[in-house]
């Protein structure tokens, strides 16, 4: 179960690859992210993040240091997707987990410290791609934080929709336009109403807005119409990643009546290019806890294992780099801060209502955890909230501007990270994409 935990997981455990004991190193020895890269013109193939290096598993699997199932997991993973690498399941992502933990740790003999040097290129060398071909991709809504506040913005007397505490709430998103992170996009045009207004404009969206999420990618998936049981569900997910949602807010809330979102998510998803196993977030899990006061998940979306370890403990935060950060050389600045821990439904849960009706999942299937928000104001996950509904302002204290809501050569940048005493911090990168002016339109 991935729950477990091994010698994988021991915080004492070090790397000869020195970069992976920096303070602060979101890729150390008992991470091992998986992504796919490039060097110029050179092949896409798999690699595994340690440090500020890339371990190249192309090489690592054509040197024989490896054996049996670690080694044909190797070759799968080493592919220019990592969809038939994640469709091998449990067993085959533990042996080669295993088998490169042995390979990179500081107990690892000269010999192979020497075969494998040649392997490693750093990260800052090589152009990061999607980690696999998204053939599938769906975005769920399970923050009921984010619900409130999103829902006091359409309907204020009446925020949270009457089945929120019932199920996982998802519509199926575009996978063509899931990009990697630092792909910038151009502002969408769309129809949108304004308050008041009698009939819609056509014109570039003026309320753009972030969503801060996490993105899982399913595993060895399922048949069409055999649902996968929650009990299982959990050990199906090979691992998650961070997620902007980029969101038009105009455009959304006009066409979401009564359909779900269409041209108001379609034209950009990012993701972060490393994969972060569930194994590696083994230590970080934490038991589901739904208050006594709400309705309890029916049978289906139950189960004991679920309950004690569905939850993670997953620190993320959202900082903004204007224009004016930039040509004054500075970071920009984080606009909010929360932890994944305060989502209502499990990634279990999601993946179980995912398929309770008969739909056939498949590897590589990549899913929205949806907007993560936390109960408090600077804990939103998406400017819509923040500045409650274009309301307020939300201030970038160290460029002395404003925001109501995303303008051109605004960057965005998604982090996330685990750590906590008596355990090794496990990083997920970042996640960046960033605002273009609108392009000309012919359809105007």
């Amino acid at each position: 179960m991935s729950g477990a935990l091994d010698f994988t997981h021991d915080p004492a455990a070090t790397s000869w690859v020195t970069s992976a004991q920096a303070q602060g190193c979101d890729f150390t020895q008992q991470n091992l992210p998986h992504g796919v890269f490039s060097r110029g013109a050179e092949a896409a193939r798999g690699g595994v993040a340690i440090g500020d290096q890339v371990l190249d598993l192309a090489q690592v699997a054509s040197l024989g240091l490896l054996a049996g199932l670690a080694q044909q997991a190797c070759e799968a993973a080493a592919q220019g997707t990592l969809n038939a690498y994640m469709g091998m399941g449990q067993p085959a992502w533990r042996a080669l987990r295993q088998g490169l933990f042995g390979l990179l740790s500081s107990s690892a003999t000269e010999a192979t410290r020497a075969a494998l040097t040649p392997c490693l290129f750093p990260q800052s060398q090589v152009q990061m791609r999607l980690p696999v071909q998204v053939h599938n991709y769906t975005d769920f809504y399970t923050s009921l934080h984010h619900a409130n506040n999103v829902g006091r913005v359409i309907r204020p007397d009446d925020p949270l929709t009457p089945n929120f505490k019932w199920l996982p709430i998802a519509y199926h998103g575009r996978a063509s336009s899931v990009v990697t992170s630092g792909t910038a996009f151009h502002r969408p045009w769309g129809q949108a109403m304004a308050p008041g207004a009698t009939a819609p404009v056509f014109g570039p969206c003026h309320r753009l807005d972030f969503e801060l999420e996490m993105g899982f990618f399913v595993g060895p998936g399922n048949a069409l119409g055999q649902p996968l049981p929650l009990a299982q569900a959990r050990d199906q997910v090979f691992g998650m990643c961070l997620l902007n949602d980029w969101s038009a807010r105009d455009h959304q809330f006009w066409e979401m009546a009564p359909l779900g979102p269409f041209l108001g998510k379609n034209f950009c998803t990012s993701i972060s290019p490393w994969v972060v196993t569930m194994e590696a977030l083994a230590p970080y899990r934490l038991p589901f806890e739904r208050p006594a006061i709400d309705p309890q998940p029916l049978a289906y979306l139950d189960d004991a294992g679920d309950r004690a370890q569905g939850s993670l403990d997953i620190e993320l935060e959202v900082v903004l780099q204007s224009r004016l950060h930039r040509e004054r050389q500075l970071p920009g600045d984080r606009i909010s801060a929360t932890n994944f821990r305060h989502q209502y439904w499990t990634i279990g849960q999601m993946l179980a209502q995912h398929t309770v009706g008969g739909c056939n999942l498949q590897s590589g299937d990549l899913l929205g955890t949806g907007t993560i928000s936390g109960p408090t104001a600077g804990e939103a996950g998406a400017i819509v909230e923040l500045s409650q509904g274009g309301t307020r302002d939300v201030p970038l204290p160290t460029s002395g501007e404003l925001r109501r809501f995303l303008e051109d050569g605004d960057r965005v940048i998604l982090r996330g990270w685990c750590a906590k005493p008596g355990s090794a911090r496990i990083g997920f990168g970042q996640c960046s994409g960033e605002v273009l002016p609108a392009l000309p339109n012919l359809a105007s």
